[in-house]
């Protein structure tokens, strides 16, 4: 029976483990995000805290949206098991840099799913990753924006607070509502 249930499915079945992938993926990034937090908190940074607390709810969110598609069309969406998260920082450069390898990551494995999509002629699942494309060229873009400000100042003291303050707006940028 399980067998049947899987060849109706909407979503290729290859696909449909790639997809689970991801969910791991993007539970991974969200904790990762949090600990980058709990750092900027604890380092009285509270503009970059509250940046990557926000950072750390969107990756959750992008979690939730891939295992209600995997659901709602009638895969089975397995909840992730989340370990090995970095809570060591040395300085904020380093923890956007660290931001900056997880979203090309994240944006190289949507990728390939998009490509296995094309090869096994999963239109349904491709149509649905596109926002996931289109997003993570936004967050790239973010963490990039944000590193080219270490680039033209420098992190010491006056510096770094400066820096943080410039975090909320590139976010507020980012982010319009």
């Amino acid at each position: 029976m399980k067998d049947l249930v899987r060849q109706n499915l909407l979503i290729n079945v290859d696909v449909l483990d790639l997809l689970n992938k991801q969910i791991k993926q993007e539970a991974q990034s969200s904790a990762a995000y949090l600990a980058m937090a709990s750092w900027c908190d604890h380092n009285g940074l509270v503009y970059s805290a509250e940046f990557f607390y926000e950072q750390s709810k969107e990756e959750r969110d992008h979690m939730m949206k891939i295992f209600h598609f995997i659901n709602d069309n009638g895969g089975t969406a397995y909840s992730p098991e989340v370990t090995n998260i970095n809570h060591d920082f040395t300085s904020l450069e380093e923890i956007f840099e660290t931001a900056l390898d997880q979203e090309i990551a994240i944006t190289k494995s949507i990728h390939n799913i998009i490509y296995e999509c094309r090869n096994k002629r999963d239109l349904t699942t491709e149509n649905f990753l596109q926002w996931y494309v289109n997003e993570q060229m936004e967050e790239e873009q973010t963490m990039r924006r944000a590193l080219e400000l270490f680039d033209l100042i420098n992190t010491e003291n006056v510096g770094l607070r400066f820096l943080d303050e410039r975090i909320k707006e590139i976010r507020e940028e980012s982010n319009p509502e």
